[in-house]
């Protein structure tokens, strides 16, 4: 299935296209359904697909160790994509990109896309932008991961989801966050547990509910708000302009 307009179905890179662009691109590009855990690739696999998610999809960038721990070092919902972005052809991934939260992507041929920057200079500057802040998403998870109590780290997570989806219920269980973040699911329960006495969130099975937005946002660390305003300075811009898709879709400057 192709779809007529881009822009329509929900990925924000896309919509931010000029339409002579998406145009070029168009014809080139499928829609996949796409389940919770679904591996869309793994590290030293070529990536031969540029995969971006719409609507509610999110999917993550995760580095696996040989022991079986992994975590997450980027996350990629409707306002971008992943793999194969700023490589010419098709090269091995370094790391896993598997989806979190199920839903539709549209799919497109590395080599298409390289095609297309040749023939636009504006697609291709705007590849490149995202490209930067997705490289600004993975220094700062490095940071985040090295030097940000669990907590702190949570609570960046759930207002990233939640950024994404924008909705107060996230279909997220303990078991994918603490893999995620790359902690025992007995230390991520008592950190969740800690959030809900502070009546920030509420566990329930195999979701968590935002209930205060404020005060989670002073729990987290700063890296939420680093990686935000870096795509707001880099994209927002050219993505800002742009109505969303659907109803309840934000813009570029409110995707983190």
């Amino acid at each position: 299935m192709i779809p007529d307009d881009p822009f329509l179905s929900g990925n924000l890179l896309l919509g931010a296209l000029h339409p002579r662009d998406r145009t070029l691109l168009a014809p080139h590009l499928e829609v996949r359904e796409c389940r919770r855990g679904e591996v869309l690739f793994e590290a030293g696999e070529d990536v031969s697909f540029i995969s971006f998610p719409t609507a509610s999809t999110v999917a993550a960038l995760v580095i696996a160790m040989r022991d079986g721990r992994t975590v997450e070092v980027a996350t990629v919902g409707h306002e971008g994509a992943i793999g194969g972005v700023v490589s010419q052809g098709s090269l091995p991934a370094f790391s896993r990109a598997v989806v979190q939260i199920a839903g539709p992507v549209l799919r497109l041929e590395t080599q298409r896309l390289q095609e297309t920057k040749s023939a636009s200079p504006a697609l291709r500057n705007l590849f490149t932008r995202y490209a930067d802040c997705l490289l600004a998403q993975v220094l700062q998870a490095v940071a985040c991961n090295a030097l940000h109590p669990i907590e702190e780290r949570c609570a960046r997570w759930i207002l990233g989801l939640q950024d994404r989806l924008g909705s107060d219920v996230l279909p997220i269980t303990h078991e994918l966050l603490a893999d995620l973040l790359g902690v025992q699911r007995s230390y991520l329960t008592r950190t969740l547990k800690s959030l809900q006495q502070e009546e920030l969130i509420q566990v329930r099975r195999g979701r968590i509910v935002v209930c205060n937005r404020a005060m989670l946002e002073a729990k987290a660390c700063e890296c939420h708000g680093a990686v935000k305003r870096h795509f707001e300075t880099v994209l927002g811009a050219l993505c800002g302009t742009l109505a969303a898709p659907v109803a309840l879709r934000p813009t570029c400057r409110q995707a983190f």
